[in-house]
């Protein structure tokens, strides 16, 4: 259709300083009308991304075998936002503090007398709009969900236009008739297309498995695996649809460098055991109860950090000091290498949380004694609370990127045995 003459295209908010992306009429951030007269000084675009490295990350190139295909449901049949719970419906979403990261408490997770998360002046009204701005927030910008035994919180942060992470939980009834508790995590890769779509078809994908085969009796890391499996699938069918045979090979490699793609971590909590699984640098964390025992970082990052780490090469310092450090060697999508799911499992023998991150909290608590600092000592009965508390720690820390966070009790508490 016509469209009327564009303005030139603004790199910044004016107003705000939010950064832009092409086409953007309107603020992500405060709402501003960007195609009205600037009220005063324009302010310089963001700094240029580091040096390309290897691996895929915001700024990276993926390796080149393409993964399987698979028919599975389009993630917009989830609304854009993680996958529901079998036994809930996802909290109401929250706002955001300003980006000059003042702070006040989160709203209540019923979505009532909310306050602008961007201009932090007007409340949203009855349409979804900002009072005092205009802004009208995403779905996914703020999100939140609780279930006996789980508790998941997901933000946008301070710096990006949208939010590209995801999360799914699920409580379960095992075969035996104990209950499980499930988190899936995932982080879309900023540098290919619609990672936000990519990490809610991994979550939806990988949820689903999960509550499907751990009833039947299925062994949780054999239904961890097969989920992560799954969820690289779903992923792999977002891309472009492959080339006829007599259409040039040239195609084939385009439609793999444009893939969605995304990081994946899971968790399942089932009686006295402890079941993760990951691929990529979403992480999970142990944090007992009594903080004199020791913490643990329960996966390993499928990053160049981690292989220089590994080789010998760096020490861990070194490594994340590194440009290089989160380019990540593993992921899901089209263009991934081949997808071999990391899994473990862990029989605890005291009371404590899971944390289960992406890089967007965790880059402020990296080390498991340090993410064990920031975790309130009351996490494993209140694990929303606690999720807020890192949410928080992360967005006050600067929330340079996407911030998701899921708590897992371990064990599981007594109304854990019972469907939401």
């Amino acid at each position: 259709m016509s469209q009327l003459p564009r303005p030139p295209q603004l790199t910044a908010c004016p107003v705000c300083h939010e950064p832009l992306e092409p086409g953007d009429n309107f603020c992500g951030g405060c709402g501003a009308d960007l195609s009205a007269p600037p009220p005063g000084e324009r302010f310089p675009a963001p700094s240029g991304t580091p040096a390309a490295a290897p691996g895929r990350r915001a700024a990276g190139r993926p390796g080149p075998p393409p993964g399987a295909d698979a028919s599975v449901p389009d993630p917009r049949a989830f609304g854009g936002v993680p996958a529901q719970s079998a036994h809930g419906a996802l909290a109401g979403r929250g706002d955001r503090p300003r980006p000059d990261g003042g702070r006040s408490p989160l709203p209540a997770a019923n979505g009532t007398g909310r306050t602008c998360g961007a201009c932090r002046s007007g409340m949203i009204d009855k349409d979804g709009y900002c009072e005092h701005c205009g802004h009208a927030p995403r779905e996914r910008d703020h999100m939140e969900h609780q279930l006996p035994g789980v508790a998941a919180v997901s933000d946008r942060g301070l710096r990006h236009h949208r939010n590209e992470d995801a999360y799914a939980v699920s409580t379960v009834p095992l075969a035996d008739g104990g209950p499980a508790t499930v988190a899936v995590v995932s982080d879309g890769v900023s540098s290919a297309t619609r990672p936000d779509e990519a990490s809610a078809a991994a979550c939806a994908a990988a949820r689903e498995t999960l509550v499907t085969a751990l009833p039947r009796g299925t062994d949780p890391r054999q239904a961890t695996h097969d989920a992560i499996v799954r969820a690289a699938e779903a992923v792999t069918s977002l891309a472009a649809p492959p080339p006829p045979a007599n259409e040039p090979r040239q195609h084939e490699t385009h439609r793999q460098e444009n893939a969605p793609a995304c990081t994946i971590v899971t968790a399942v909590v089932t009686g006295d055991l402890l079941t993760v699984g990951w691929i990529g640098d979403s992480r999970a964390y142990w944090v007992p109860e009594d903080r004199a025992t020791q913490p643990a970082r329960l996966t390993e990052d499928d990053s160049w950090a981690a292989q220089m780490v590994a080789a010998g090469l760096l020490s861990e310092a070194e490594a994340y000091a590194d440009e290089r450090a989160h380019a990540i060697t593993g992921w899901l999508g089209a263009d991934a290498y081949e997808v071999d799911p990391h899994t473990a499992s862990f029989h605890p023998d005291r009371k404590g949380v899971v944390i289960v991150c992406t890089d967007g909290l965790w880059n402020y608590a990296e080390s498991a004694e340090r993410m064990a600092e920031i975790t309130p000592p009351d996490a494993r009965s209140h694990p929303l609370e606690c999720a807020r508390r890192l949410l928080a720690h992360a967005l006050d820390g600067g929330g340079h990127d996407n911030v998701t966070v899921a708590v897992l009790p371990f064990p599981l508490p007594p109304e854990g045995a019972g469907s939401a």
